[in-house]
């Protein structure tokens, strides 16, 4: 045989060998893609949901066996904090990783929070989470309740979202509010985008249509890493629930509100609280099913969280509610799931606040965070993933811009307790949360080293921001624009 034959012979031998390296290469390639894409994020963010509000957080009022499961499957974060006990402050921190005194933002222009055309909102040069994911190809979504401004030059779009869908603020800010004659709100605005498409939409149907719009974004952006934020309007007051829960509701309850005519009978519908928290329960279930159906559930870690503490529910154990800088204003009920990452059936206990989610977002996107300005928040990846200790030695609370309260450890200092510990007329007091987490006893006078250095901290962190209403040099400015009106369609 000459040898051009016995080439020719070789070649054809080779074939079903080349055809499996090629086979092989191919499989690799995609491997890998899928192994070196980084994690989706799933950010579930309701409206004054107190620390007793989960079954899983001991609640005998509410059934949430969606979220009972991913506890189970997950971890509980039993010291999870957000900075605010308010709407605003508290979003402003999750959205930029920083006090909401540093952005500005720990009050509206006249009020505690924004309002509807308040010409202040978060600055367009902060950094949000989803700016920062961004700059890794992450497709980003908020569908529900923005409230860091309703000025065009505010709204998500312009802050690092693609798709936005829902309402600029507190749905309480519309003609039926309880003092309207003092703040005369003009009509809700729904939006899509930039658009206001609704005015006075039926809040009934809020977040079945908020929940509707997240699925969709799972099933459109399936094959890229993408970041999905859904701050629920509810259970903010006045309650609302749609029609597929009404069964839950007391018939005496339905009767009544059926009389409710052209207005908002607000104590009627708090009884609607337990209908609402099993709706924000199916929501949260109509996501995992979408993650599930599109096999991203090993890829997706989700937390479940809130923003501030209770208006109606329960804070459970703790002490304070809403607008508290005691415990049950500002820990929250905290679940966390991500399968085969997170160790499933835990509590994690160290200190973890809302500020935390833009670095450890942007480290498990295999990005960075802005290195230009301060970032109040620290990585808690370890935290979650590996059973680290909390990176933080001290968290302080706010009300407004006033400084309250220093955490550390297992001390909680209180430098400026409102209006005078339950009409004793103390301004400071020491609690040890691991052994008093209602803040019942106050242990200042057996732990005089304790106070003094926590003080310290107190002070140190005060004359870093400026104290009270004054903003220091450490403060970055709001946005604020000229003219600002409510939106209209």
């Amino acid at each position: 045989m000459d040898s051009y034959a016995k080439s020719e012979l070789l070649v054809e031998k080779s074939k079903p060998l080349s055809f499996l390296l090629v086979l092989i290469f191919i499989v690799f390639v995609h491997l890998q893609a899928a192994f070196c894409r980084p994690p989706n994020f799933v950010l579930i963010f309701t409206d004054d949901q107190g620390y007793g509000d989960l079954g899983c957080f001991g609640s005998q009022q509410v059934r949430t066996p969606t979220l009972d499961r991913l506890a189970q499957e997950g971890a509980r974060l039993t010291s999870f904090y957000v900075a605010a006990p308010l709407c605003t402050p508290s979003r402003a921190a999750l959205m930029t990783g920083c006090y909401p005194k540093r952005v500005s933002l720990a009050t509206g222009s006249n009020f505690v929070v924004l309002l509807a055309g308040d010409p202040k909102g978060l600055h367009p040069d902060e950094i949000t989470i989803a700016e920062v994911l961004k700059t890794k190809g992450y497709a980003t979504g908020i569908f529900g309740k923005w409230h860091l401004g309703d000025q065009p030059e505010f709204l998500p779009t312009r802050q690092g979202f693609d798709e936005y869908f829902g309402i600029p603020y507190s749905h309480d800010i519309h003609p039926y509010h309880p003092s309207q004659e003092r703040f005369q709100f003009p009509p809700l605005p729904l939006l899509d985008g930039e658009e206001v498409i609704e005015m006075d939409p039926d809040a009934d149907l809020l977040t079945q249509r908020i929940t509707q719009r997240a699925v969709k974004f799972i099933n459109d952006h399936q094959d890229q890493p993408f970041f999905l934020y859904i701050p629920h309007p509810i259970p903010h007051r006045p309650l609302h629930v749609s029609s597929k829960f009404t069964d839950q509701i007391p018939a005496e309850v339905r009767t009544k509100l059926k009389e409710e005519g052209d207005g908002i009978d607000y104590r009627t519908r708090d009884k609607l609280f337990p209908a609402a928290i099993s709706e924000i329960d199916w929501s949260v279930q109509q996501i995992i099913n979408a993650l599930e159906h599109c096999e991203l559930d090993r890829d997706t870690l989700v937390i479940f969280t809130s923003d501030n503490g209770p208006a109606v529910g329960s804070a459970g154990p703790l002490r304070g509610r809403k607008g508290s800088s005691f415990e049950g204003g500002m820990r929250e009920p905290t679940v966390a799931w991500w399968p085969g990452h997170i160790k499933p059936g835990q509590d994690i206990d160290e200190v973890i606040t809302a500020m935390d989610l833009l670095p450890t977002f942007a480290r498990l996107a295999g990005t960075q965070i802005p290195i230009d300005r301060v970032i109040d928040g620290l990585d808690i990846t370890d935290v979650l993933l590996r059973g680290a200790k909390s990176p933080h030695d001290r968290f302080f609370y706010h009300r407004g811009n006033t400084l309250s309260a220093v955490r550390c450890g297992p001390w909680k200092y209180h430098g400026n307790l409102p209006g005078g510990d339950r009409g004793s007329g103390k301004k400071t007091a020491l609690y040890h949360l691991p052994t008093d987490i209602g803040e019942q006893r106050d242990v200042s006078s057996e732990h005089p080293e304790v106070v003094e250095r926590l003080k310290k901290y107190f002070k140190d962190f005060e004359a870093e921001l400026g104290p009270a209403n004054n903003l220091s040099k450490n403060c970055r400015p709001a946005g604020t624009v000229k003219n600002a009106r409510p939106l209209a369609r």
